[in-house]
């Protein structure tokens, strides 16, 4: 294939994957309409069946872009940690480390609230589809956290030996429930500008604390 025909398989992949996560993040998987992606996306339906199979592959494929922008993203928080052995067993490189995730998982939530959207149609419908695709998408991060959790675990830096995985999914759970509930806040606080950079920020901060006395409790000095 030359490579403008290179260039305009890619550009029209990206333009379907776009098109399915505004729908897929509209309408949940089970309300999304290929017909509709297919519209959206400008390009005949067959081709969207050529690139992804079936409707579930074009899901699993949306996400495991976010997924790898997202462990783009995390490679630089692990790096310090995985670069030097004995970070994990050091409270102030430990705490750091704690915050940095949470806060990078904020931010990158909040810049892609379709993806947000789809994790919580996701909860709201027991992680039905995505049991279905969890083989596609490698469990790189987790493993290095359990190996780190450990490390600071045996270095007397948390507080409990709860499930290491079940955690590091709660800090991106922490930060969705936060920031899909802005609503719900703004209702209960009308004079407030909870949407704010400052605000935000704010919120960020807090968040990061939150989590950072949870797991490690008193041994965060």
């Amino acid at each position: 294939m030359s490579e403008s025909g290179k260039r305009r398989g890619e550009s029209s992949r990206e333009a379907i994957l776009e098109a399915a996560e505004i729908v897929f993040a509209e309408h949940g998987f089970d309300g999304a309409r290929v017909d509709s992606i297919a519209h959206l996306s400008g390009y005949d339906k067959k081709l969207l069946f050529r690139y992804y199979g079936d409707k579930l592959g074009l899901y699993a494929e949306v996400l495991k872009r976010a997924d790898q922008e997202a462990h783009a993203l995390l490679a630089g928080v692990f790096a310090p940690l995985l670069e030097d052995e004995s970070a994990a067993s050091q409270a102030h490189q430990w705490r750091h480390f704690l915050k940095t995730m949470v806060q990078t998982l904020f931010d990158y939530l909040l810049d892609h609230p379709r993806f947000m959207r789809m994790l919580t149609w996701e909860m709201a419908e027991g992680w039905r589809i995505f049991a279905q695709i969890t083989a596609r998408f490698p469990p790189e991060y987790t493993d290095q956290f359990e190996m780190l959790f450990r490390k600071a675990r045996s270095a007397g830096l948390l507080r409990s030996d709860f499930l290491p995985v079940i955690q590091f999914t709660m800090l991106l759970q922490i930060c969705q429930a936060y920031l899909v509930s802005l609503p719900l806040y703004q209702t209960l606080l009308p004079g407030s500008d909870l949407s704010s950079a400052s605000a935000l920020a704010h919120a960020r901060e807090y968040l990061a604390d939150f989590v950072v006395a949870g797991i490690m409790g008193g041994s965060e000095s």
